[in-house]
């Protein structure tokens, strides 16, 4: 993907839907002060261009019965393409995992965040799904206790 220039009005559109997708074209441009014609563009030209990626809505996972959040640490066997393409997409099936990270500078290879109800859904998850996957040859979890901090927006002010 190329580079795209962003001017300040792309930015303050960016932040305006970071903070809140939903609001419709003419709210948008309001904020932003541009008429709702060129705000429409420039949101089309965004999404274009890559920089919005997607559109979603964010559950409260406690409302929808997902009370328990691990950050598993993967350990593979082997170190080649073929076992990391293997893992990566094994674990896509996968709905209990949110985000898989490929790391580095860690007694690990993989990182993922996973939610499941309760802990007997996790045992059932780990024993049943990740440590049948060929190549993994360690697992350890750590649980979320509470959130510090939960957001999604990009920090806009470092954008250059």
């Amino acid at each position: 993907m190329s580079s795209f220039q962003l001017d300040r009005y792309d930015l303050h559109i960016l932040r305006e839907l970071q903070k809140d997708g939903s609001q419709s074209n003419q709210e948008l441009a309001e904020k932003v002060g541009l008429t709702p014609a060129p705000c429409s563009r420039r949101v089309k030209s965004l999404q274009e261009h890559g920089v919005i990626r997607d559109w979603v809505v964010r559950l409260n996972e406690r409302t929808v019965n997902l009370h328990l959040t691990a950050i598993l640490h993967i350990r593979m066997d082997q170190h080649t393409q073929e076992r990391f393409d293997n893992f990566e997409r094994t674990v896509s099936l996968y709905d209990e995992v949110l985000e898989c990270y490929l790391i580095t500078g860690h007694d690990a290879d993989y990182q993922l965040k996973v939610v499941v109800p309760n802990m007997d859904r996790y045992h059932d998850f780990l024993l049943g799904k990740i440590t049948r996957i060929a190549g993994v040859s360690g697992v350890t979890s750590s649980f979320i206790m509470r959130k510090a901090l939960d957001r999604t927006a990009f920090p806009l002010s470092l954008v250059t």
